[in-house]
């Protein structure tokens, strides 16, 4: 069950979604596929990988702050979803708490069910509300933070919770004692990582995100004022305040309108990918994304904190240890050594039909314990 129609599969938890899909396909899983629709049209591309498909309208209210439940999950209910998962018995895939109105319903008692999530959500809107600068909105993400942490409560109701990064599975484990940690899918079947130099560092990110957009002025106004090295920010619906930053900086170009393909070339093309966050939930997939087709990495300690990745990365806090980094690495060659070192580590930490294999086994985990519980 997808809280958005998860095709084109464009920015971070759709992308999860599909290639979960796809890899199950791959592994000859039927799914039945219920879509909540929220700015996005039916994608006959799901017809291919997926036995049947469902699509809901997303409810819309007036009042965005109203009623005890969260916002992002009170508006994904609708009666036709839950008469459709009676028609049969088959396990469920919850995608977020946003998808979990009718995990506490007694009409699916019994089922099998695993929630997949994909950030600890009242921390990534309490996250957004600190970054945020309209006033309604900042409003909106500190109401909906409060009702999402109560709200969490429900998902003593599945059977399975499967966290999308380790430091995320440690805290749902002591939370509720049901979580594992399941990687996150994404687009990459190898690792493309060019060999040789680049000559420009990168930043990418959905820049209509508070956070990224934080990072990207971040990157703009105290790393790149005085360090005189090309930039390049990709991605879309970007801020007018970052705008106007990059205004009379010439060595930083703003690309807003660009394919996919386009962006694994400037991923692939640029010496140093520079990924600050100020969010330390969930698993960062532009991270993922760059580690299997970029060069060098520099992030913040918050990027990679139990991650598992940092040996992976240049890791530095303060702004002169930043500009120290990029200085020291844009005359580095990128080197055969290093490609191997993250074939044969990363595409065993992130294969998808793997762990598409390990959800799976997790579902049949679910179905013994409720066999062995009725004595069969």
């Amino acid at each position: 069950m997808s809280f958005n129609v998860p095709f084109p599969a464009n920015y971070g938890g759709v992308i999860d979604v599909f290639y979960k899909l796809r890899a199950l396909h791959a592994l000859g899983v039927k799914i039945h596929l219920h879509n909540f629709i929220y700015g996005r049209e039916a994608a006959p591309v799901l017809d291919q990988i997926c036995h049947k498909v469902y699509y809901y309208q997303r409810k819309r209210f007036a009042n965005l702050v109203f009623g005890r439940l969260p916002y992002i999950v009170a508006s994904r209910n609708n009666k036709e979803l839950l008469q459709n998962l009676l028609l049969d018995n088959h396990p469920i895939l919850f995608e977020g708490l946003h998808c979990c109105y009718y995990l506490p319903d007694f009409k699916l008692k019994g089922r099998n069910m695993v929630v997949r999530m994909h950030n600890l959500e009242d921390v990534y809107y309490q996250k957004l509300s600190a970054t945020e600068r309209n006033p309604f909105k900042k409003y909106f993400f500190q109401g909906e933070a409060q009702r999402l942490k109560q709200y969490e409560k429900v998902l003593t109701q599945a059977n399975k919770v499967a966290a999308i990064s380790p430091a995320d599975r440690n805290t749902l484990q002591e939370r509720y004692a049901n979580s594992f940690y399941l990687p996150v899918f994404h687009a990459n079947d190898k690792v493309v990582s060019k060999l040789g130099m680049g000559d420009y560092a990168l930043y990418q990110g959905n820049l209509g995100v508070g956070e990224n957009n934080e990072a990207a002025l971040w990157l703009v106004n105290e790393i790149f004022n005085d360090l005189k090295y090309p930039l390049k920010i990709v991605g879309m619906n970007p801020s007018r305040e970052l705008r106007k930053a990059i205004e009379g900086k010439s060595h930083i170009s703003l690309y807003d309108k660009v394919t996919t393909a386009e962006i694994v070339r400037m991923t692939q093309a640029a010496q140093i990918n520079v990924l600050p966050t100020f969010q330390n939930t969930g698993m960062k997939l532009k991270l993922i994304n760059v580690l299997f087709q970029g060069r060098f990495i520099i992030v913040n300690s918050t990027m990679v904190e139990n991650t598992e990745l940092e040996n992976y990365c240049t890791v530095v806090d303060s702004v002169s240890d930043w500009k120290n980094a990029i200085i020291h690495i844009q005359k580095q060659n990128f080197t055969e050594s290093d490609v191997n070192q993250r074939v044969q580590d990363l595409t065993n930490m992130f294969n998808n039909l793997d762990n598409a294999e390990l959800l799976m086994a997790e579902f049949a985990s679910n179905a013994k314990v409720r066999l062995l519980r009725k004595g069969v």
